[in-house]
């Protein structure tokens, strides 16, 4: 995650917190002692549910620099969420596609985040979907 000036914000975040619906800390990450930058990794789904509705509810200093950048297990690449309008929302980025399976959750399963594959690099065997991906399904994040 990259958020200019959001030191104080971010201070909460790198500290064990049992009453967050997500279980992670973030640490910084500080190469080159640039500082506008922390990390965090989850250990399953139902781990991050909550998260991106955490963050967006932050008062970030400069909103318009937060951009989280999340790299699922079954991601080709990572997928890059930004504030628009006060939420954090997935920037569609070039060449890449988000693909749902059709149907609805399940019952006792952190929500599915669909898989984000390039669709440069090789034929994808994309699951069926409805059209546009199951956009019902509450945000795995």
């Amino acid at each position: 995650m990259l958020a200019q000036n959001a030191d104080e914000v971010m201070e909460a975040l790198t500290l064990p917190d049992p009453t967050r619906t997500w279980r992670a800390r973030f640490a910084e990450m500080n190469p080159n002692r640039w500082g506008f930058g922390w990390g965090a990794e989850f250990e399953r789904m139902g781990g991050r549910s909550g998260l991106l509705k955490h963050l967006e509810s932050l008062p970030w200093p400069r909103p318009e620099t937060v951009q989280v950048l999340i790299h699922d297990e079954e991601d080709d690449c990572f997928g890059l969420w930004m504030i628009h309008d006060g939420r954090l929302v997935e920037i569609p980025l070039p060449r890449t596609r988000r693909a749902w399976w059709s149907g609805p959750p399940e019952e006792g399963y952190a929500p599915d985040p669909g898989i984000l594959s390039r669709t440069d690099c090789r034929p994808i065997d994309w699951p069926e979907e409805i059209e546009g991906g199951d956009q019902s399904r509450p945000p795995a994040w």
